[in-house]
């Protein structure tokens, strides 16, 4: 909603300058979006031609003599260049100097030579100024216009434009009057109020009107005979310019007046064009309109309009149509004032797509008693910028059931915002804002105003009083730590998700948020694409599907990053997946993916090394990581070769808890799903179930045991075994760490061989076994004998002998 200050003064007697003015527009919850102040405009300046002759070395330019004025130049005139048709001595225009910013054609003018001649500044178009899209020529001013002074106090240019953001629930927000209403209420002011003139016509209305749809609550019409229309004046179209709307002619403009100002959307046909009754009917299948932007909408029987014996005339309460439009050559206009039911229009103009100003207010709720008189403003605009001889008003008045009254206990504000407002103050607040309200000992009973539809229960009340006592006066409190679930802040799961995204984060993974929608061919790589899953109402044409797996986004975003220059990326997101449409079917999920060279640690070239490229095993760290976060004990996960089909079938693997639970699978991806997402590079993802991950009984708080560190230097020995190439090295691994849990510390595996030496079907492993003696120095005997129960240990897990024996 845009407004300019000095029209918001048209309605509110104030001092208050624009800060302040802005600043409560805030406060009492008409957020402040944008302040223009006009400062583009200051530099320009009324100047007049002296002399035009022909450039020496162009058909098309002439050279000017231009005076700006005792202030510029030194009361010298400047020479310019200039193309205009209309440039001619004794023109009087507007100059813009050089390091003048043209807002018309984005530029900061300097200094420069055009075909050999110097010009200092340019003499400038209606568009070069964003006036309007005029570019023929240059402005020509009046011959009494003041020559060296601005021309944005001229033309009143320097008034401020505000921009305030209005929720859905404040309809009477949408007109200026309305704003300033709010503001004197709060005590920025006195509100100017103007009776509305009664006007009386003469005969009846010869357009009789016929309702036939419930869309429609009431109908106004007249006939205004013998008007002249055309470009308005100037006051007129300076104000809709201010706010962005293009001025059109007198009936149009207003009908766009008037919306702003009264928060009344009004429409003129032209009665030469109408034949015969006007009917407020349902569309029917088949029929088409075009409408005033020049677009053509099909119509159904969900849409109103307003039909004559041509057919449809106007879509009702959202736009009006091309044929039945008002222009030069009208001489009777049909001024149309109708209410229109909030939620039809809202559906209607989905439906169509037309986002009107007519649209935003009666979606919003129009205040019914200004119908009439509104329709009575508009007759005496048009009579005196127009001319002509209005009718009687048609007039199928609103019916609607009058406001309830609320009941409002004085002691409510305090329980729900903490203001102590004393009643009587409460009181008085309301009926500034136009509430009846009676008042009692505990409470008043407050009825609201017709202009206020969203004011249904106490609530709203409280609200009314909080925002014109301001929200700044509410002290800052902290929340209460009473909404607990099982003695706890948080829920299991909830402390699960956090815990996961801190340690993946402190893995140098970014966290993500991306759509719960993926395309339908993406959704069939990863496992789904049932019918089930797949929306009926996407929000966009290739978002048909719920997703089955967060990789398909993670892949798109890495994608997206990477046609932008950032290819090394590591990413992950916590949210559910969709595997059927039963509850049971949607699950908990982190997932993870790295590209390129975003391994822990680090990405990029070094002068000591490029980082080498993400593989399986990075994606495999990460998901025990986010396992361990949530709460798993990491040495009793088991991990298996081999995923879902959407990875490397070589590069990926399982993580189970058990035989049958599978808790996370990670890998590098298959070519074919890569080629299908049109993904490129090194890519390796993985996926936790969260909703997997058995939930941790509570235990007793224990106190950790004495740090024990062991004074004796440790030992390292080396193991090699054959086994078969089915093993996995985790099994040995796992036996040689139980062979003695005193002494074995760290086992890890630092080779992997397989070859004819070795038999068909046969590998060998090499591990390094870290041994940490507590009591004393070891010996010989004492390695020999742990050496043999690590030796054993691994024969009887994995069938493995040493190798070379």
């Amino acid at each position: 909603m845009k407004f300019t200050l000095s029209w918001l003064k048209d309605h509110l007697e104030t001092q208050a300058g624009l800060a302040e003015i802005t600043e409560r527009l805030t406060a009492i919850g008409l957020e402040v979006e944008n302040v223009d102040d006009r400062a583009v405009f200051a530099p320009f300046t009324i100047a007049r031609v002296l002399t035009a002759v022909q450039h020496p070395d162009a058909d098309k330019l002439r050279v000017l003599t231009v005076d700006a004025g005792p202030s510029v130049n030194g009361g010298k005139p400047l020479q310019i260049v200039c193309g205009a048709p209309n440039a001619a001595e004794g023109l009087i225009g507007v100059l813009a100097q050089p390091g003048t910013y043209v807002p018309g054609i984005d530029t900061t003018l300097g200094v420069g030579k055009i075909r050999g001649v110097e010009s200092f500044g340019m003499m400038c178009s209606e568009r070069e100024l964003e006036l309007s899209d005029e570019h023929n020529g240059i402005i020509s001013l009046p011959a009494d216009a003041p020559v060296g002074t601005s021309f944005a106090d001229y033309a009143g240019l320097a008034d401020p434009v505000i921009e305030i953001n209005l929720t859905p629930n404040r309809p009477d927000a949408t007109s200026i009057f309305g704003i300033a209403r709010d503001l004197a209420a709060s005590g920025l002011g006195t509100l100017k109020t103007r009776p509305v003139p009664v006007v009386a016509g003469e005969g009846e209305c010869p357009v009789t009107v016929r309702l036939e749809s419930s869309t429609c609550q009431g109908f106004g019409l007249r006939l205004i005979r013998g008007v002249k229309n055309g470009p308005s004046p100037e006051w007129l179209q300076k104000r809709l310019r201010a706010i962005g709307l293009r001025p059109i002619n007198k009936l149009v403009d207003v009908t766009n007046y008037l919306t702003f100002d009264q928060g009344r959307p009004l429409h003129v046909f032209d009665a030469a064009k109408v034949s015969g009754a006007l009917v407020v009917r349902q569309g029917r299948e088949g029929e088409e309109i075009l409408a005033l932007d020049g677009r053509t909408y099909a119509l159904s029987n969900s849409v109103c309009v307003i039909a004559d014996d041509h057919g449809p005339e106007s879509i009702g309460g959202i736009m009006g149509g091309e044929h039945s439009g008002c222009d030069e050559a009208t001489v009777d206009v049909l001024v149309e004032s109708a209410l229109w039911q909030p939620l039809d229009i809202a559906r209607t103009g989905r439906a169509l797509g037309i986002h009107s100003d007519a649209r935003y207010r009666f979606e919003r709720g129009v205040d019914p008693d200004m119908m009439v008189p509104g329709l009575d403003l508009a007759t005496q605009m048009i009579v005196e910028l127009c001319g002509g001889q209005p009718t009687e008003m048609s007039l199928t008045p609103y019916s609607g059931a009058a406001a309830a009254s609320v009941r409002l206990p004085f002691g409510e504000v305090k329980r729900l915002t903490s203001l102590d407002v004393a009643p009587q103050r409460q009181t008085e607040l309301l009926e500034r804002l136009g509430f009846r309200v009676v008042h009692h000992e505990d409470y008043a009973d407050v009825t609201p105003p017709s202009w206020r539809p969203d004011v249904e229960g106490k609530a709203d009340l409280v609200e009314e009083v909080m925002r014109l006592t301001g929200v700044d006066a509410i002290a800052p409190q902290p929340l209460p730590r009473s909404a607990t679930v099982g003695g706890r802040i948080l829920t299991v799961a909830q402390i699960r998700d956090r815990s996961v995204r801190r340690a993946l984060a402190a893995r140098g993974m970014l966290e993500t948020v991306t759509y719960s929608f993926i395309p339908h061919e993406e959704a069939e790589a990863f496992g789904g694409g049932d019918e089930a899953l797949q929306l009926e109402n996407p929000i966009a044409a290739d978002l048909t599907d719920m997703r089955p797996s967060l990789l398909p986004s993670l892949l798109a975003a890495a994608g997206r990053n990477a046609a932008r220059g950032y290819g090394d990326t590591a990413m992950f997101e916590v949210s559910h997946v969709y595997r059927s449409d039963l509850p049971e079917g949607q699950i908990r999920v982190a997932g993870g993916l790295r590209r390129g060279t975003a391994v822990l640690a680090g990405a990029g070239r070094d002068w000591a090394g490029n980082s080498a490229d993400v593989g399986v095993y990075d994606a495999k760290a990460d998901a025990i990581a986010a396992l361990e976060a949530a709460g798993v004990a990491v040495e009793k996960l088991q991990v298996e070769a081999g995923a879902s089909p959407w990875f490397h079938p070589g590069r990926s693997g399982r993580i189970k808890l058990g035989p049958k639970v599978v808790l996370a699978e990670f890998g590098e991806f298959h070519p074919k799903v890569l080629k299908k997402l049109k993904a490129s590079g090194a890519l390796a993802g993985f996926e936790v179930y969260l909703d997997a991950v058995p939930e941790q009984k509570r235990k007793p708080t224990k106190t950790r045991p004495v740090l024990t560190l062991s004074a004796f230097q440790p030992v390292k020995r080396d193991f090699a075994f054959v086994v078969n190439s089915d093993v996995e090295a985790l099994k040995l691994v796992r036996a040689a760490e139980g062979a003695d849990r005193k002494l074995v510390g760290d086992v890890r595996v630092f080779d992997v061989f397989a070859g004819a030496a070795l038999g068909e079907g046969r590998k060998s492993v090499a591990i390094e076994v870290t041994l940490k003696p507590l009591e004393r120095t070891l010996t010989d005997d004492d390695l020999e004998a742990v050496s043999a129960k690590i030796v054993a240990a691994v024969a009887k897990a994995t069938g493995g002998e040493l190798r070379g024996k």
